[in-house]
């Protein structure tokens, strides 16, 4: 768990991004998308976790839509 200086060091340093983001005209979500990507990079075990369950969800999709016999 992260304690209460590494989160105000994280908020600085979000700050300091979203800033700079700004300066260069950079929209919002374009923003989310780039730190979203940074931290999945830099979380392998995370970014697998996501994919299986994105992986998962579609199989379960193909299946309701009958594209996907039951195993």
């Amino acid at each position: 768990m992260i304690n209460d200086d590494d989160k105000a060091e994280l908020k600085r340093l979000l700050r300091h991004a979203a800033q700079f983001a700004t300066a260069h005209s950079m929209g919002g979500e374009d923003f989310i998308v780039a730190a979203w990507k940074e931290y999945l990079g830099l979380n392998p075990a995370k970014r697998a976790e996501l994919q299986d369950k994105a992986d998962r969800a579609r199989i379960e999709l193909a299946r309701k839509r009958g594209k996907l016999a039951m195993a």
